[in-house]
Protein backbone atom coordinates (compact mmCIF):
# COMPACT_ATOMS: atom_id res chain seq x y z
CA UNK A 1 0.00 0.00 0.00
CA UNK A 2 1.59 3.39 -1.08
CA UNK A 3 2.55 6.18 1.74
CA UNK A 4 0.33 8.11 3.18
CA UNK A 5 -0.56 11.63 2.22
CA UNK A 6 -2.74 14.04 4.62
CA UNK A 7 -4.34 17.38 2.65
CA UNK A 8 -4.38 19.90 4.07
CA UNK A 9 -7.99 21.04 4.16
CA UNK A 10 -8.57 17.38 5.47
CA UNK A 11 -6.58 17.18 8.41
CA UNK A 12 -9.53 15.50 10.49
CA UNK A 13 -10.47 13.31 8.09
CA UNK A 14 -8.06 9.65 7.15
CA UNK A 15 -5.62 10.96 5.25
CA UNK A 16 -4.87 9.42 1.44
CA UNK A 17 -2.60 6.99 -0.10
CA UNK A 18 -0.52 8.11 -2.77
CA UNK A 19 -2.62 5.63 -4.92
CA UNK A 20 -6.04 7.13 -3.97
CA UNK A 21 -4.63 10.25 -4.81
CA UNK A 22 -3.68 9.23 -8.47
CA UNK A 23 -6.92 8.10 -8.86
CA UNK A 24 -9.45 10.65 -7.72
CA UNK A 25 -7.38 13.48 -9.16
CA UNK A 26 -4.28 12.65 -11.18
CA UNK A 27 -4.29 16.17 -12.89
CA UNK A 28 -3.97 17.93 -9.79
CA UNK A 29 -0.64 19.78 -9.50
CA UNK A 30 -0.42 19.41 -5.44
CA UNK A 31 0.21 16.25 -5.63
CA UNK A 32 3.81 16.98 -7.71
CA UNK A 33 5.78 16.42 -4.39
CA UNK A 34 3.69 13.28 -3.02
CA UNK A 35 4.38 11.85 -6.67
CA UNK A 36 8.18 12.41 -6.16
CA UNK A 37 8.56 11.39 -2.86
CA UNK A 38 6.60 8.30 -3.85
CA UNK A 39 9.46 7.55 -6.70
CA UNK A 40 11.64 7.48 -4.22
CA UNK A 41 10.05 5.40 -1.64
CA UNK A 42 9.88 2.98 -4.42
CA UNK A 43 13.43 2.85 -4.87
CA UNK A 44 14.17 2.67 -1.36
CA UNK A 45 11.92 -0.14 -0.74
CA UNK A 46 12.16 -1.73 -4.05
CA UNK A 47 8.15 -1.83 -4.55
CA UNK A 48 6.38 -0.36 -8.21
CA UNK A 49 3.83 1.52 -9.50
CA UNK A 50 3.63 2.33 -13.09
CA UNK A 51 0.42 4.40 -12.40
CA UNK A 52 1.74 6.70 -9.64
CA UNK A 53 4.70 7.69 -11.93
CA UNK A 54 2.93 8.25 -15.21
CA UNK A 55 1.29 10.25 -13.46
CA UNK A 56 3.88 12.23 -12.38
CA UNK A 57 4.89 12.51 -15.82
CA UNK A 58 1.82 13.83 -17.32
CA UNK A 59 2.26 16.46 -14.28
CA UNK A 60 5.89 17.14 -15.70
CA UNK A 61 4.18 17.80 -19.25
CA UNK A 62 1.66 20.87 -17.33
CA UNK A 63 4.64 21.64 -15.11
CA UNK A 64 7.69 21.25 -17.19
CA UNK A 65 9.62 23.97 -14.82
CA UNK A 66 9.25 21.32 -11.62
CA UNK A 67 10.39 18.82 -13.48
CA UNK A 68 13.02 16.75 -11.62
CA UNK A 69 15.58 14.98 -13.89
CA UNK A 70 16.81 12.98 -11.29
CA UNK A 71 13.35 11.32 -10.67
CA UNK A 72 12.52 11.04 -14.03
CA UNK A 73 15.69 9.01 -14.43
CA UNK A 74 14.92 6.52 -11.50
CA UNK A 75 11.17 6.18 -12.94
CA UNK A 76 12.44 5.04 -16.13
CA UNK A 77 15.44 2.73 -14.19
CA UNK A 78 12.49 1.01 -12.37
CA UNK A 79 10.60 0.66 -16.14
CA UNK A 80 13.74 -1.04 -17.60
CA UNK A 81 13.45 -3.42 -14.45
CA UNK A 82 9.88 -3.97 -15.12
CA UNK A 83 10.49 -5.72 -18.34
CA UNK A 84 9.24 -7.30 -20.56
CA UNK A 85 6.21 -5.28 -19.43
CA UNK A 86 6.26 -2.23 -22.20
CA UNK A 87 6.51 -0.02 -19.26
CA UNK A 88 9.96 2.15 -19.97
CA UNK A 89 8.09 3.03 -23.77
CA UNK A 90 5.36 4.17 -22.03
CA UNK A 91 7.64 6.42 -19.55
CA UNK A 92 9.36 7.81 -22.75
CA UNK A 93 6.44 8.74 -24.59
CA UNK A 94 5.72 11.04 -21.79
CA UNK A 95 9.18 12.70 -21.82
CA UNK A 96 10.08 15.29 -23.84
CA UNK A 97 12.69 15.05 -26.66
CA UNK A 98 14.86 17.83 -25.45
CA UNK A 99 14.70 16.00 -21.79
CA UNK A 100 15.84 12.75 -24.09
CA UNK A 101 18.65 14.24 -25.21
CA UNK A 102 20.23 14.78 -21.93
CA UNK A 103 23.17 12.05 -21.48
CA UNK A 104 21.68 10.04 -18.68
CA UNK A 105 18.52 9.24 -20.75
CA UNK A 106 20.41 8.52 -23.52
CA UNK A 107 22.31 5.96 -21.92
CA UNK A 108 19.07 4.78 -20.63
CA UNK A 109 17.43 4.30 -23.89
CA UNK A 110 20.18 2.79 -25.42
CA UNK A 111 20.32 -0.04 -22.38
CA UNK A 112 16.40 -0.59 -22.95
CA UNK A 113 17.27 -1.26 -26.92
CA UNK A 114 20.30 -3.83 -26.15
CA UNK A 115 17.88 -5.27 -23.86
CA UNK A 116 14.69 -5.43 -26.09
CA UNK A 117 16.73 -7.16 -28.94
CA UNK A 118 18.51 -9.93 -26.45
CA UNK A 119 22.12 -8.06 -26.89
CA UNK A 120 23.03 -8.92 -22.93
CA UNK A 121 26.62 -8.79 -23.43
CA UNK A 122 26.50 -5.48 -25.07
CA UNK A 123 23.87 -4.35 -22.25
CA UNK A 124 26.47 -4.78 -19.35
CA UNK A 125 29.09 -3.90 -20.90
CA UNK A 126 27.28 -0.02 -21.48
CA UNK A 127 25.57 -0.30 -18.01
CA UNK A 128 29.08 -0.82 -16.44
CA UNK A 129 30.38 2.53 -17.84
CA UNK A 130 26.90 3.63 -16.27
CA UNK A 131 27.05 2.49 -12.41
CA UNK A 132 26.37 6.33 -10.90
CA UNK A 133 22.59 6.06 -12.96
CA UNK A 134 21.27 2.68 -12.92
CA UNK A 135 23.23 1.46 -9.10
CA UNK A 136 21.04 4.13 -7.64
CA UNK A 137 18.00 2.00 -7.75
CA UNK A 138 18.56 -1.57 -5.30
CA UNK A 139 17.53 -4.75 -7.23
CA UNK A 140 18.34 -3.27 -10.57
CA UNK A 141 20.52 -6.26 -11.39
CA UNK A 142 18.86 -9.09 -9.87
CA UNK A 143 15.74 -7.95 -12.42
CA UNK A 144 17.78 -7.08 -15.67
CA UNK A 145 19.34 -10.93 -14.93
CA UNK A 146 15.54 -11.88 -13.88
CA UNK A 147 14.35 -10.90 -17.52
CA UNK A 148 17.66 -12.44 -19.26
CA UNK A 149 16.93 -15.67 -17.82
CA UNK A 150 13.16 -15.19 -19.40
CA UNK A 151 14.36 -14.49 -22.62
CA UNK A 152 16.67 -17.69 -22.57
CA UNK A 153 13.07 -19.93 -21.26
CA UNK A 154 11.43 -18.62 -24.38
CA UNK A 155 14.70 -20.15 -26.59
CA UNK A 156 16.09 -22.66 -24.85
CA UNK A 157 15.12 -26.19 -23.67
CA UNK A 158 18.69 -26.71 -22.87
CA UNK A 159 21.34 -23.54 -22.75
CA UNK A 160 25.32 -23.75 -22.41
CA UNK A 161 26.77 -22.34 -19.68
CA UNK A 162 28.44 -19.50 -22.05
CA UNK A 163 25.26 -18.39 -22.99
CA UNK A 164 23.60 -17.94 -19.37
CA UNK A 165 27.17 -16.60 -17.87
CA UNK A 166 26.83 -13.56 -20.58
CA UNK A 167 23.25 -13.10 -20.22
CA UNK A 168 23.29 -12.73 -16.45
CA UNK A 169 26.84 -11.71 -16.21
CA UNK A 170 27.66 -13.86 -13.45
CA UNK A 171 31.07 -16.32 -13.72
CA UNK A 172 33.40 -18.44 -12.23
CA UNK A 173 31.99 -19.07 -8.59
CA UNK A 174 29.53 -17.08 -8.47
CA UNK A 175 27.26 -18.44 -11.11
CA UNK A 176 28.23 -22.22 -9.55
CA UNK A 177 26.39 -20.82 -6.29
CA UNK A 178 23.88 -19.45 -8.45
CA UNK A 179 23.19 -22.77 -10.46
CA UNK A 180 23.06 -24.47 -7.04
CA UNK A 181 19.98 -22.01 -5.74
CA UNK A 182 18.35 -22.20 -9.41
CA UNK A 183 19.01 -26.40 -9.46
CA UNK A 184 17.64 -26.26 -5.75
CA UNK A 185 14.72 -23.88 -6.03
CA UNK A 186 13.22 -23.94 -9.46
CA UNK A 187 13.55 -27.01 -10.78
CA UNK A 188 16.95 -26.09 -13.11
CA UNK A 189 18.60 -29.50 -14.26
CA UNK A 190 22.89 -29.62 -15.11
CA UNK A 191 23.80 -32.33 -17.86
CA UNK A 192 27.40 -32.95 -19.40
CA UNK A 193 27.31 -31.49 -23.38
CA UNK A 194 29.31 -32.38 -25.88
CA UNK A 195 33.05 -32.07 -25.29
CA UNK A 196 33.73 -29.69 -21.81
CA UNK A 197 30.48 -27.91 -21.91
CA UNK A 198 28.51 -27.59 -19.10
CA UNK A 199 24.45 -27.65 -20.31
CA UNK A 200 21.46 -26.10 -18.03
CA UNK A 201 18.48 -27.99 -18.47
CA UNK A 202 15.42 -25.30 -18.28
CA UNK A 203 11.86 -25.90 -16.89
CA UNK A 204 9.85 -26.65 -19.67
CA UNK A 205 7.12 -24.21 -21.16
CA UNK A 206 4.90 -23.79 -24.06
CA UNK A 207 7.49 -21.69 -25.31
CA UNK A 208 10.41 -24.05 -25.14
CA UNK A 209 7.94 -27.59 -25.78
CA UNK A 210 5.95 -26.12 -28.07
CA UNK A 211 4.02 -29.46 -27.69
CA UNK A 212 2.80 -28.40 -24.37
CA UNK A 213 0.54 -25.22 -26.12
CA UNK A 214 -2.71 -26.47 -26.11
CA UNK A 215 -4.39 -25.75 -29.78
CA UNK A 216 -6.68 -22.76 -29.48
CA UNK A 217 -9.10 -24.49 -31.67
CA UNK A 218 -9.55 -26.84 -28.71
CA UNK A 219 -10.79 -24.06 -26.27
CA UNK A 220 -13.90 -23.27 -28.61
CA UNK A 221 -16.22 -25.89 -29.29
CA UNK A 222 -17.29 -26.09 -32.29
CA UNK A 223 -21.18 -25.28 -31.07
CA UNK A 224 -19.99 -22.20 -30.11
CA UNK A 225 -18.41 -21.20 -33.46
CA UNK A 226 -21.61 -22.54 -34.73
CA UNK A 227 -23.71 -19.93 -33.10
CA UNK A 228 -22.09 -17.11 -33.67
CA UNK A 229 -22.40 -17.39 -37.89
CA UNK A 230 -25.89 -16.56 -37.46
CA UNK A 231 -25.14 -13.24 -35.68
CA UNK A 232 -21.92 -12.12 -38.13
CA UNK A 233 -24.66 -12.75 -40.58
Amino acid sequence: MGREVVQPQQQQTVPYTVEQLVAVNPYNPDILPDLENYVNEQVSSQTYSLDANLCLLRLYQFEPERMSTQIVARILVKALMAMPAPDFSLCLFLIPERVQMEEQFKTLIVLSHYLETGRFRQFWDEAAKSRHIVEAVPGFEQAIQAYAIHVLSLTYQKVPRPVLAEAINIEGLSLDKFLEHQVANCGWILEKGHGRGQLIVLPRSEFNHPELKKNNADGIPFDHIARIFPILG
